[in-house]
């Protein structure tokens, strides 16, 4: 986990304040308790869920409010899939782009607002192996509940930066020697042709309105994803999943 740094970045602004955050379902919890650097203030569960976590919470030193599955529903809304767990946890330390130098794969996502969107993209930077995801501060979904479920424990792997000025944070990526990557699926060039570079800030924008103009302007290059069909447009989970398999084979051809 990249080291605490100061609460107001080198962008002027303060770390967005989830003071109290609740992470549920099984996968998202561990996580949680798993991270050291998270502060976690309260863990409810079933008798059955903490039994499962049992050695979690004692390296935590929490001790579990016990309650029933019905407790949880109320608590956290009957569309919760809790699976018997949530922990109420404090924000992680809040990160700089700069602390992303070291990565070879990172993420941008421009106003992206679904939590299950964003919550699924996390988890595919986890499974292939992206070093952090640089997310607007505002117009973006917070950093828990159905986000955090959807990332299936990512929330607390991968390093996340929170930036005010979304533009000065590509120009940041660029000075440290990221290729920055628009995707868009009315490009005319795709990103399978393309000679990505070593280190690649993949960007992507909001399905109602993709990238936005000064997001674009801070882009080396745009590009779309080759398809079979003349349907080219891809849900943005799915299509950040396929953009990063693609990026991930391209530096391991690289790499033979």
């Amino acid at each position: 986990m990249p080291s605490q740094r100061n609460p107001k970045n080198s962008y002027g602004r303060e770390r967005r304040a989830d003071a109290q955050i609740h992470i549920y379902g099984s996968h998202a919890a561990e996580a949680a308790l798993g991270n050291m650097a998270r502060p976690i203030l309260r863990v409810t569960a079933t008798a059955n869920a903490a039994n499962r976590i049992a050695d979690l919470l004692a390296r935590r030193n929490a001790e579990p409010v016990i309650v029933s599955p019905r407790d949880l529903d109320r608590m956290l809304g009957e569309g919760a899939v809790h699976q018997g767990v949530t922990v109420e946890v404090g924000p992680l330390p809040p990160l700089d782009v700069e602390d992303l130098h070291e990565a070879s794969i990172v993420l941008v996502l421009d106003q992206i607002t679904d939590p299950h969107n964003v919550g699924a993209i996390l988890r595919s930077a986890a499974a292939f192996g992206a070093g952090g995801v640089v997310m607007t501060a505002h117009h973006a979904p917070p950093l828990s509940g159905a986000l955090a479920k959807a990332a299936s424990g990512a929330l607390d792997t991968i390093p996340v930066v929170l930036a005010a000025n979304l533009a000065r944070a590509l120009e940041e990526l660029g000075q440290i020697g990221f290729i920055r990557v628009g995707l868009d699926s009315e490009a005319d060039g795709f990103m399978e042709v393309q000679h990505l570079g070593e280190k690649v800030a993949l960007v992507l924008g909001a399905e109602d309105k993709g990238l936005r103009r000064l997001t674009r302007e801070n882009c080396d290059f745009i590009c779309a994803l080759e398809t079979a069909s003349t349907l080219r447009s891809l849900n943005v989970s799915n299509a950040a999943a396929v953009a990063l398999h693609t990026i991930r084979q391209a530096q391991k051809s690289r790499a033979l």
